[in-house]
């Protein structure tokens, strides 16, 4: 089962963020292998972190909360909330997969959050800009309440513009980046 994670920090955490850095990759290094996507995202000065993206393959509903809810970030009062959604790769990759790379161009996290569930619209056709993209389902997995998408784009306009706004009551774009050790 896919699982999209996404923790929102608090205000004023950077600092303990930063203390954490180590811990929250040494943790995130145990799930390597069932990640489909991770990063931080970042205010609108592009340096200053405002959350963290994990999508990750795990066996379960449980395994998913002990992954959201034990990471250390979280533990120690990083985090104001966590989104945790069951969601479907559409791309069937990884964001190591992506043709554009790492660090060429733009890159956001777009969430289109609706306010019923309705059917899931296709990907856009251009899916070289998509580096993840799939529907937030509910806890069952029948129901869908809105799209996860992280994109490469020029500006976060171009992002919006990705998910279908009739589709979508609440659109939001956040800078984001490929995230991990770099080796």
């Amino acid at each position: 089962m896919e699982f999209f994670c996404y923790h929102r920090d608090r205000p004023g955490s950077l600092p303990l963020r930063q203390e954490l850095l180590q811990e929250h990759w040494s943790y995130m290094d145990r799930y390597a292998r069932e990640m489909i996507a991770r990063g931080p995202t970042f205010a609108a000065d592009g340096t200053t972190p405002t959350g963290s993206v994990h999508i990750v393959d795990l066996p379960d509903p449980a395994a998913a909360r002990a992954f959201a809810f034990d990471e250390p970030n979280y533990q120690a009062g990083v985090y104001r909330d966590v989104l945790l959604r069951r969601w479907r790769n559409m791309l069937g990759r990884t964001m190591w997969d992506f043709p554009g790379g790492r660090t060429d161009g733009s890159r956001y996290l777009v969430l289109g959050l609706g306010a019923e569930p309705a059917a899931e619209p296709a990907p856009p056709a251009d899916r070289d800009v998509l580096i993840a993209y799939g529907p937030l389902l509910s806890d069952d997995g029948t129901a869908r309440l809105g799209t996860a998408a992280l994109v490469r784009a020029p500006d976060p306009d171009t992002a919006r513009a990705v998910l279908a706004a009739d589709v979508h009551a609440v659109v939001e774009v956040h800078e984001w980046e490929f995230g991990g050790r770099r080796t």
